[in-house]
């Protein structure tokens, strides 16, 4: 491809409305432009990327046994209202009536339709397990989109859905789908962990986000430095603490005027707030419960809700605070209260902690469990931080790690099948239901993540498997003939080797044509100029590390070629 008949309309200055790294050099390089909030084109050099992530999907989606079909983005009501979330999904979910007052939206999720498709055409546990997939725009109705691609209404997604006959045979359909993920992210170049994380609105038993690394990640996830466990901060696992051993002290009760924090009343009865309790008031599905964490850690309000199995949890207002505690706000305890205490299992390892007195300004000093209150259960609801120990290891401590969610898979289970009635008849002639699970892939996301990772000041930094082109020709002067000449050589050969190719014809300045091309990301850089050609001569750069290497053509031809089939071949 030639640069002066391609479509590649950079510019230099940053857009003001452009916040985060991916969306303002997607827009400075010509990739993509606004329609509209959160709607974009994908112009000629960002489609590319795209289909790219695109085929690496389809190839290892085939590879692990699924099959591409394609479903309508817009879908009747009546499909949505049958598994009950026409009315739960909320407002991103895009309604709309046709011009006979049929109801419909456009699709942000296929459960529904996939699910449709099955329990229409699946009739024998011979025609299990299968596993169906599509790649097609889906559109969220997002409150806020922002980010460019990161978070937009319109978006390019993979998406897949298995059936199986039982939980077993489902698990084993969600491995494949777990390990293809893997694979395709790896042949993608990204940098990413693969973590535990909560199943949603989507439902289901488990699940796990595919995270890319990177310092712009909206989301807060937690890897141990020693094995491989992996998870988003609202799922991870805290490590229980053995229960506690210490002689048991008399209860104290001490005066605490206006001290109400955890670091007030620490600071003032000289302790370190590991040695405090703190008790939240909280509300799960209209009924008030009291949680309790160590005074240094945080509450998890989605653990501490899934441990409930309330469909809703909130903190308390101020009057429900007061009626459940029985004191008031900010001196909250668990001796004498009614409602359920659920306290986090760290509190166990504890003895002669302080906690609140349900009395203004009273606290207790020396409180105990189960001799000075009651706790309904143990659990771990709090967050784990950096430095904690792995739950899953001996030896490794939890690191911090900021990640942008780039795919999830999810142990669904019989949740859409039951409601829509997919089943099948087993090999007793008895009727069951199918077994699901469903994955996701943002196509686009994925990126626009490469990018928030592969990035400096220049511009974008993409990896080879997914660079719109896999080297650029640079010609430095269009009116000298051997440079000509030269350039058009190389491009002919490296084009005729099956590597992506775009010769840059245009009548600049090399600087200009060097900004064009680190802007734009290509991976590799020859450099065809009249003073080197004079010995044979071309440079070579590599736009990751900027090396530059001064070569005879044949073998700056040969290292391209080399360069580019052992990075596809990952």
């Amino acid at each position: 491809m030639r640069y002066s008949q391609y479509f590649i309309p950079t510019v230099k200055e940053t857009p003001a409305d452009a916040e985060v790294i991916s969306h303002q050099l997607m827009l400075r390089a010509g990739m993509i432009r606004k329609v509209a909030a959160g709607v974009y084109n994908y112009l000629p050099l960002g489609l590319r990327s795209i289909r790219k992530v695109e085929q690496i999907v389809r190839e290892e989606m085939n590879r692990a046994g699924a099959i591409e079909l394609l479903m309508p983005m817009v879908t009747p009501a009546e499909l949505w209202q049958e598994s009950g979330r026409w009315e739960f999904y909320g407002k991103e979910l895009l309604r709309f009536k046709d011009r006979k007052d049929g109801e419909f939206c456009l699709g942000p999720t296929h459960e529904e339709v996939i699910t449709d498709i099955v329990r229409r055409e699946i009739r024998s546990y011979r025609q299990l397990p299968i596993n169906l997939y599509q790649i097609q725009t889906k559109f969220r109705d997002e409150i806020r989109p922002r980010f460019g691609l990161m978070r937009g209404r319109e978006f390019i997604m993979k998406d897949a859905y298995s059936f199986d006959v039982d939980s077993s045979a489902a698990d084993i359909s969600y491995d494949k789908m777990y390990q293809a993920y893997r694979r395709i992210f790896e042949r993608c170049g990204l940098n990413f962990r693969a973590v535990e994380a909560d199943t949603g609105s989507i439902g289901g038993s488990s699940s796990h986000e595919f995270m890319v690394l990177a310092d712009s990640g909206e989301d807060a996830i937690l890897s141990c430095s020693a094995c491989d466990y992996a998870a988003n901060v609202e799922k991870a696992e805290s490590k229980p603490f053995p229960e506690s051993t210490g002689e048991l002290l008399p209860k104290e009760a001490v005066a605490t005027p206006d001290r109400k924090t955890i670091e007030e009343v620490a600071s003032f009865l000289g302790v370190h707030p590991d040695q405090t309790v703190k008790a939240l008031i909280v509300v799960a599905d209209d009924e008030p419960v009291m949680a309790l964490v160590r005074g240094d850690h945080d509450l998890n309000e989605l653990k501490l809700k899934n441990f409930l199995g309330a469909a809703e949890l909130e903190m308390a207002t101020d009057e429900v605070y007061v009626k459940a505690s029985g004191g008031p706000v900010g001196f909250a305890g668990p001796s004498g209260v009614t409602v359920r205490v659920i306290a986090d299992q760290a509190i166990q390892g504890m003895c002669n902690f302080i906690i609140g007195g349900n009395a203004k300004d009273l606290h207790f000093r020396n409180a105990n469990h189960s001799r000075d209150f009651d706790v309904t259960a143990f659990a771990d609801i709090r967050t784990v931080v950096s430095g904690d120990p792995c739950p899953r290891c001996s030896s490794g401590a939890m690191e911090v790690w900021r990640g942008i969610e780039v795919g999830h898979v999810f142990k669904l289970g019989t949740k859409y099948s039951e409601k829509l009635k997919a089943t099948y008849l087993d090999a007793d002639g008895k009727e069951q239901v199918i077994f699901m699970g469903c994955y996701g892939i943002g196509v686009g996301r994925s990126v626009a993540a490469c990018i928030e990772q592969n990035h400096d000041a220049n511009g974008i930094i993409f990896p080879i498997p997914i660079a719109p082109f896999h080297c650029i020709v640079s010609a430095l002067s269009v009116k000298e003939e051997p440079v000509v000449k030269a350039s058009e050589d190389i491009y002919n050969r490296l084009a005729s080797a099956g590597v992506e190719v775009l010769l840059d014809d245009r009548d600049e300045r090399p600087g200009f044509k060097f900004k064009d091309a680190d802007l734009i990301g290509i991976p590799l850089r020859i450099v065809v100029g009249a003073k080197n050609l004079t010995e044979g001569k071309v440079e070579l750069k590599h736009r990751r590390s900027g090396e530059v290497e001064l070569l005879p053509i044949d073998e700056a031809v040969a290292r391209v070629r080399k360069l580019v089939a052992e990075a596809l071949a990952q």
